[in-house]
């Protein structure tokens, strides 16, 4: 009778135990929301710009991201970026984000090396071209909307961009014509566009970085399209965060800057977007700018305002001007003499 007893206690004090603990996994476990609204709970192992490893106990499932409508990390657990684990970086405490109800994502990366954050993002930055010119552009997330600056596509309708994807002895060039322009911002220089014709392509997309974590003299890239010589880096350190032009800051760096480079992503060594490069002097080499990546976030989130409109392309709005003066005699400001 005692052994039962202590057999019986032990069991159960077991079974209290493992309830305890399944209890206290699934409070932290990660959470992925698909599209068509399943909901799976586990452990997110590695994140790939195009699939997630999650372990649900039992297996490890392979979710593709375009199936995915959003995920979270659970307090005690870390997001890890398989490329950047490759290349021996991962997330730091801040998860990757990317809700619903915005187009962006983010997420706090380790900073590496130029060469391998350059292999990560770069099938991300495109070739826009108009029958105006070219620029470049980069994009924000896997159903083809892209931010470039808005003197790349001022005034011009019939948009082409050129993505560059990775092959077996380099790049192979595809070109998307159905390009629609979302919302636009002839005052801080930016566009919101939109490929309506990837079809079945998949590209990876890049991170928007944070201003406030960013600091004078550190290290920066830039890809883009200088003077037409496609997927062109150059490098260059951060020579101010707020540099003052016509009543907006902007990023100053000693990257080079050149025609062709508009629209395109200034990085940190992250990987992440910092900037979008919109200013340089061809002839004074080591003066960049680039439009600071908190401006981008707002542009995108208010994006409503600044819809596009063919019949009103310089704001999403129109806003009427107020009535002339009927009386267009000049007033008479002379005293009256009693």
């Amino acid at each position: 009778m005692f052994t039962n007893t202590t057999n019986k206690s032990i069991s159960h004090k077991y079974f209290c135990a493992l309830v305890l603990l399944c209890c206290c996994e699934l409070c932290f476990a990660d959470r992925v929301v698909l599209k068509e609204g399943q909901i799976i709970t586990g452990k997110i192992l590695v994140e790939k710009q195009t699939q997630l490893y999650v372990d649900i106990g039992i297996t490890v499932l392979t979710i593709p991201k375009d199936k995915i409508l959003e995920y979270k990390y659970g307090e005690t657990t870390e997001a890890k970026d398989a490329d950047a684990n490759d290349a021996g970086t991962e997330t730091g405490t801040q998860p990757v984000e990317k809700a619903s109800n915005r187009l962006y994502k983010t997420a706090n990366l380790k900073k590496t090396t130029i060469e391998k954050s350059v292999d990560t993002v770069s099938e991300a930055v495109v070739k826009v071209s108009s029958p105006g010119g070219s620029g470049s552009g980069f994009f924000i997330n896997e159903d083809g909307f892209l931010i470039t600056n808005y003197h790349v596509v001022e005034k011009e309708t019939r948009i082409e961009v050129t993505v560059f994807q990775k092959a077996k002895n380099g790049f192979e060039t595809k070109k998307f014509k159905k390009v629609k322009i979302e919302a636009i911002n002839p005052f801080v220089d930016l566009a919101l566009l939109k490929v309506e014709d990837l079809g079945d392509t998949k590209l990876p997309s890049v991170y928007l970085g944070d201003i406030s974590r960013i600091n004078t003299g550190e290290e920066v890239f830039a890809i883009g399209n200088p003077m037409g010589l496609e997927r062109t880096v150059t490098n260059g350190v951060i020579s101010t965060k707020n540099r003052a032009f016509e009543g907006l800051l902007y990023i100053q760096t000693n990257a080079d800057i050149n025609p062709g480079n508009s629209g395109g992503p200034l990085f940190n060594l992250a990987g992440e977007v910092i900037g979008v490069t919109n200013m340089g002097y061809i002839f004074l080499g080591g003066l960049g700018f680039a439009i600071p990546v908190d401006y981008v976030k707002h542009f995108i989130e208010n994006r409503d305002a600044f819809a596009y409109d063919k019949d009103n392309p310089n704001s999403g709005y129109k806003y009427l001007q107020p009535d002339r003066r009927r009386n267009t005699a000049r007033p008479d400001f002379r005293k009256k003499k009693d």
